[in-house]
C-alpha cells in the first residue's frame, strides 16, 4: 500500500498542477448552486432539506465526472509517459487504484465544498443531519462508480474525447434504466421480475433511496462493487494492451 500512497499523492498533486481540479470544482459549485436554488426551488419548498441538491447529482456527474476521468489513462498514452510508468517497480493494479484513489478525493473534496448548503439550511430551520450525512456518502459512493467507468474507458483509447463519449453513453445507460420513462415502457410487455431487474442496475434506483437517509447494505454494495468490477475491467484493458 505504500506505493499505491506515493503514486496517490503524485496523482493528487497533478491535478492541481494543472486547472482540471480547478475547473471541475468551480463548474460543480456553480452548478449545484443553480440546481438547487432555481431548478429546485429550495427557498419556495420551504423544507428543511437538502433534496433539491441531491437530486441533480446522477445528472451533474453524468458529464462532469467524465470530463475528469478521460484524461486518466488516454493522457498518459498520448504523451508516451505510460511506457515509462510501466516500467517503475509498481504493478498495474496499484497504478490504476492510486489514479482512481486520487480522482475519487477530488470529487469528494468537490461534496465538502458543498458546505455552504449544509450551512445555509441549518440556519434556516432543523433538518435532520443523518439523512443529508447519508446522502453525502451516497453521492460520494455513485461519483465513485461514475469515475471507475470513466477510468476504463480511458483505458480503452487515447483519444480523451472518445473516452469522455463512451463514458458519458453508458452512465447515461445506467442512469437511464431507472428512470420511470424506461421502467413503464418495460412495464407492459416484460415480467415484473425482470422489469425490477433492469431497475436494480441503475444509479437513480440505488442512490434514490440513500438521498433521503436511507444507508441500506444493498445500496452501499452496489455501488462498491461497481467500482471494483470497472476498475477490474481497467486493469485487463491495461493488461491486455500492454501485452500488445
Amino acid at each position: 500500500m505504500n506505493m499505491v500512497n506515493v503514486l496517490f499523492k503524485r496523482e493528487f498533486a497533478g491535478f492541481f498542477a494543472t486547472p482540471v481540479a480547478y475547473v471541475f470544482i468551480l463548474i460543480f459549485l456553480m452548478l449545484s448552486g443553480i440546481f438547487t436554488f432555481y431548478i429546485g426551488n429550495f427557498f419556495e419548498r420551504e423544507q428543511a432539506d437538502l433534496l433539491p441538491f441531491f437530486n441533480f447529482h446522477p445528472w451533474l456527474y453524468l458529464f462532469l465526472v467524465p470530463a475528469m476521468a478521460m484524461r486518466t489513462w488516454s493522457e498518459e498514452r498520448k504523451s508516451g509517459t505510460i511506457e515509462l510508468l510501466m516500467t517503475l517497480p509498481v504493478t498495474t493494479w496499484q497504478i490504476t487504484l492510486a489514479k482512481f484513489l486520487a480522482a475519487w478525493a477530488v470529487l469528494g473534496l468537490s461534496l465538502i465544498l458543498t458546505f455552504p448548503l449544509w450551512l445555509t439550511v441549518n440556519y434556516l430551520g432543523q433538518p435532520d443531519n443523518g439523512i443529508i450525512l447519508a446522502a453525502y456518502i451516497g453521492s460520494w459512493l455513485m461519483s465513485g462508480a461514475y469515475l471507475a467507468i470513466g477510468i476504463c474507458m480511458s483505458a480503452l483509447t487515447k483519444s480523451q474525447v472518445i473516452a469522455f463519449i463512451l463514458s458519458v453513453v453508458i452512465c447515461f445507460l445506467f442512469v437511464l434504466s431507472g428512470s420511470g420513462v424506461v421502467l413503464e415502457a418495460f412495464q407492459g410487455w416484460l415480467p415484473t421480475i425482470l422489469v425490477d431487474t433492469i431497475a436494480s442496475f441503475s444509479f437513480l434506483t440505488h442512490f434514490e433511496s440513500m438521498s433521503k437517509g436511507v444507508l441500506a447494505m444493498n445500496n452501499l454494495m452496489y455501488f462498491l462493487i461497481s467500482i471494483g468490477v470497472w476498475l477490474f475491467a481497467s486493469l485487463l484493458i491495461i493488461e491486455q494492451k500492454k501485452a500488445d
